[in-house]
């Protein structure tokens, strides 16, 4: 079973490296497009749209791509040093500060400041969108990031084990493969990165 699991692993990382490039193709010709100015209504609405759109298809690839090399064991983190409080703050600004509010202290934390930045962000956004939250807060305890409230029914999605959500999912893969955890008390679920 192994082997099918890690075969299957390598055609979903496969298929994610191989569907950037017409990706790339659809992107560049947006943004060419939108580079050239006003292009009237609807057509710049449009343009936009599907700049947009290019961009959300190449984060999932992204989360694919990650997920599988987790899986199949072939997952490289770039290491870098990186503040917590920064990475909190930096997480939660791709959702907006009237969404996310980041208090607290931070420290130095080894981990791939990507992938781990795009993780918080998502466990942040399931919080959200799963638990049906205007807000939620993110506190900084040296290498801790707790994420609060997260609602009973939201949990699992969060936690990665009611598989709903991709980017919470590979958020916690990468967290654990990074050697830090994920875990839930209360309304509350914590991200532990490694020092």
């Amino acid at each position: 079973m192994a082997a099918a699991d890690s075969s299957f692993a390598r055609l979903v990382s496969l298929a994610a490296h191989d569907l950037r490039t017409p990706l790339a193709t659809i992107h560049g010709f947006a943004q060419t497009l939108l580079r050239m100015g006003d292009l009237g209504e609807p057509k710049q609405r449009y343009m936009e749209m599907i700049d947009a759109a290019s961009r959300q298809l190449a984060e999932l690839l992204d989360e694919l791509g990650t997920a599988a090399r987790i899986e199949s064991g072939r997952y490289e983190p770039a290491l870098q040093e990186l503040q917590s409080l920064e990475l909190a703050q930096n997480a939660a600004g791709h959702l907006g500060e009237d969404r996310v509010k980041v208090t607290g202290e931070g420290t130095d934390v080894r981990v791939d400041p990507e992938a781990t930045e795009r993780g918080v962000s998502a466990l942040a956004q399931a919080a959200l969108r799963h638990g049906g939250l205007d807000e939620v807060s993110l506190h900084v305890d040296g290498p801790r990031l707790a994420i609060s409230p997260v609602t009973a029914s939201s949990a699992p999605v969060v936690l990665g084990d009611d598989l709903r959500d991709l980017g919470a999912a590979v958020a916690v893969l990468v967290v654990r493969a990074l050697g830090g955890s994920v875990e839930r008390a209360g309304e509350t679920v914590t991200i532990t990165l490694p020092e």
